[in-house]
């Protein structure tokens, strides 16, 4: 097969697909704020939802951010969300991992103070998407009642946007979201003895 036919079939090819994926485009006509979670047990949970709140600081929208488990340390994110004030309330509110504080009512008494942050921003017409990073954490470990935070998440505006991050999401979450992505683990530094670094996990 010379070039020519070759670029051809290749043209009509991509000429089909054009019209098919233009068709599918055509019949989603619904606009809407998504409950989004991300969970599993591979990194990027909290890196794509960070992504998302770049994007949205790009399209002139407000967003609301609390951490539930970091806050203990310094983290690149947090210089680069303080730089738009008037766009990002960047809250970390945690104190680090449960097994770095030991400290089980002090926990569930952040995490209380972390989730009236979250159902104060979700309640305010004015964020248009809130991230609640690690929240699957606290409702794992039962800090905070699924059945309180649920009906917030899914009772909020029409068109608010909220992501939810953390590992074991619970299966009443992942029903009632709107796009759930679990992040599989293939590879990871960490277990070849790399320690967390800045730009990467901070």
């Amino acid at each position: 097969m010379d070039a020519e036919t070759i670029e051809a079939r290749h043209a009509e090819k991509m000429r089909k697909k054009q019209a098919a994926q233009t068709k599918i485009m055509a019949s989603k006509t619904q606009e809407k704020g998504l409950l989004i979670v991300h969970t599993g047990k591979g990194k990027g949970k909290t890196c794509a939802a960070l992504g998302m709140v770049v994007r949205a600081i790009g399209h002139g929208m407000k967003v609301g951010v609390v951490q539930f488990v970091k806050g203990a340390m310094t983290t690149g994110e947090k210089v680069v969300f303080d730089a738009f004030p008037t766009q990002v309330e960047f809250k970390p509110m945690g104190e680090g991992f449960t097994w770095d504080t030991q400290d089980r009512s002090r926990d569930i008494a952040v995490a209380r103070n972390g989730w009236d942050e979250v159902r104060r921003m979700i309640a305010d017409p004015s964020y248009d998407m809130v991230l609640a990073d690690e929240l699957n954490i606290v409702l794992r470990y039962d800090y905070l009642p699924l059945d309180e935070i649920l009906p917030v998440l899914t009772g909020r505006s029409a068109m608010k946007h909220v992501i939810v991050t953390g590992r074991n999401a619970p299966d009443a979450l992942v029903e009632a979201a709107d796009l759930v992505t679990d992040m599989t683990m293939v590879k990871h530094p960490f277990r070849s003895g790399v320690k967390a670094q800045k730009g990467i996990e901070f």
